[in-house]
């Protein structure tokens, strides 16, 4: 397939620093917003400018990486009808209170993110021209009351099942079914910018977490799928896009398929869970 994903960790944020995992959905430090104004420095006259859709994980830390290290591409998309979407699948694994998100209320009602469309975070069915009754929530999120409930596919025990989903979603299965609009959208995109966090993009991008794939902040890796068939919808690095160069020299400390790196491989919560 020729789709292309520009999968991105979010920024450092505040838990980063403190690893204080007790923070609820921890925002961006001064440092993290930096990195996130580089990112834009740095990729606004390459895929920021042909990328044509970007989604993004409702946490508040990945939501503000985007707005800040992806603005031109927003405001390029907004312009076209395809403004960011915010995917609750992309939320991070665990459940400590660093991962959990915020309502739907809390969230509508910070500033920075007026613009944005949270409806994705209560996807419940009121349309004629859907077959599920209304007040249903989508199929795949059966045992999941709320989207930061950690139950059902948000549950950190089902976290291969949930980054399979999104693999799938992203390279177009899912249109057919919920959201037409959303899923329609992600169907027909040939390069994606994904915003989400270190965790649940290793899930996607190499099907487990791996130590051996430690995430920097503010880190760009490209793939694309494997085939259009494959039920796992596994994901391969994209390694002919091009290396931003920053002062006239490649980036040589990422993995081969990092197209660029703003900060640190920060520890995620598997990291503190597991020690």
């Amino acid at each position: 397939m020729d789709k292309i994903l520009y999968l991105t960790r979010h920024a450092q944020a505040y838990h980063n620093v403190a690893d204080d995992y007790t923070i609820r959905d921890a925002e961006l430090t001064p440092l993290g917003r930096e990195q996130s104004a580089a990112l834009r420095r740095d990729t606004e006259t390459t895929f920021q400018k042909d990328a044509d859709l970007i989604v993004s994980s409702p946490l508040r830390r990945p939501m503000q990486t985007a707005l800040v290290g992806y603005a031109p591409l927003i405001e390029r998309l907004t312009k076209e009808g395809k403004p960011m979407l915010l995917l609750p699948e992309l939320q991070e694994v665990n459940d400590l209170p660093c991962d959990t998100g915020s309502s739907r209320t809390d969230l509508e009602a910070h500033p920075e993110f007026s613009s944005l469309d949270f409806s994705p975070l209560e996807p419940f069915s009121s349309s004629s021209s859907s077959s599920l009754p209304a007040d249903a929530p989508p199929p795949h999120w059966s045992g999941a009351p709320t989207w930061n409930s950690k139950q059902g596919i948000f549950d950190p025990l089902r976290v291969e099942d949930r980054a399979r989903w999104v693999r799938q979603w992203l390279r177009g299965d899912h249109h057919h079914l919920h959201h037409n609009e959303h899923a329609r959208l992600g169907a027909e995109a040939e390069k994606i910018v994904v915003v989400a966090h270190g965790d649940i993009l290793r899930y996607i991008a190499y099907g487990k977490r791996g130590d051996e794939t430690p995430w920097a902040n503010a880190e760009v890796r490209a793939f694309r799928f494997q085939s259009a068939s494959d039920p796992h919808a596994t994901l391969v690095p994209a390694t002919e896009i091009e290396l931003v160069t920053k002062n006239n020299k490649t980036q040589e400390d990422g993995k081969e398929e990092t197209v660029v790196k703003e900060g640190e491989a920060e520890p995620t919560s598997s990291e503190y869970l597991r020690n």
